[in-house]
């Protein structure tokens, strides 16, 4: 599992940023000021660090400064700065200190996803190695998705999923045998918080579970757990 640091001192976006990635198979270190960021990349290793440029004590840019100005492995590690400063000087002063990447706020948490996987292949193909396909795949009980090429199969049968289903049944097989919060499902699936008497979620779930039930061989399961969220899990049809 990829470990990420995330330093901004906008703790209610950084837990909500640190929540999606972990749904996304990632490991979220977050600290809140740039002092506390070097000390831990200096702890710790990471594949990338998110760094925010507008924080108290020591500013994104000055951060980012000392970290490549170091000598251990933390002048290496790779840095995606985010600010709701979008400005074009910004952009260019983050890249040309030492930035990997720069993405203005507010941002969707799926493109920071998006952007923090591409430069870990980057990276893994930099220092000679090939990206992880390993990352793209999920496998669970004869289901089968791509995340790369957005593909699915039951027992080998092809699955035709919309996006939303997709997402939904990702989240689901990437804690397989565990609940997932129906606050968690909906913000990783529909990008937004779960509002008051919202069933979004349900109408979705309820085309994936028709599917997956007309699958040939497919035993997969969706339990809802009333008032708490869903578990996928494989059960034989005669069991």
């Amino acid at each position: 599992m990829e470990k990420i640091l995330l330093v901004d001192d906008d703790l209610e976006l950084c837990q909500m940023l640190a929540e999606f990635m972990e749904l996304e198979g990632f490991s979220v270190d977050q600290v809140h000021d740039g002092e506390q960021a070097l000390q831990q990349a200096a702890r710790q290793q990471y594949a990338v660090i998110i760094l925010d440029v507008m924080m108290p004590t020591l500013n994104g840019f000055d951060t980012l400064k000392q970290l490549r100005g170091g000598s251990g492995d933390e002048a290496r590690t790779p840095v995606l700065m985010m600010s709701a400063r979008g400005e074009e000087v910004d952009r260019i002063v983050g890249l040309e200190i030492g930035a990997d990447d720069y993405l203005p706020k507010p941002c969707s948490p799926r493109e920071l996803v998006a952007r923090i996987r591409a430069i870990i292949r980057r990276v893994a193909l930099e220092n000679g190695g090939s990206s992880n396909n390993d990352d793209n795949l999920l496998s669970y009980a004869g289901l089968k998705l791509n995340r790369q090429d957005f593909s699915a199969s039951a027992n080998d049968h092809p699955l035709a999923l919309t996006q939303t289903e997709f997402r939904i049944l990702e989240c689901l097989l990437d804690h397989a045998d565990r609940l997932v919060t129906k606050q968690n499902l909906t913000r990783y699936a529909l990008n937004r918080n779960l509002g008051p008497y919202d069933r979004s979620i349900d109408m979705h779930l309820s085309n994936l579970r028709k599917k997956l039930s007309q699958t040939e061989g497919c035993h997969i399961q969706i339990q809802t757990v009333r008032g708490s969220g869903y578990r996928l899990f494989d059960r034989p049809r005669d069991a």
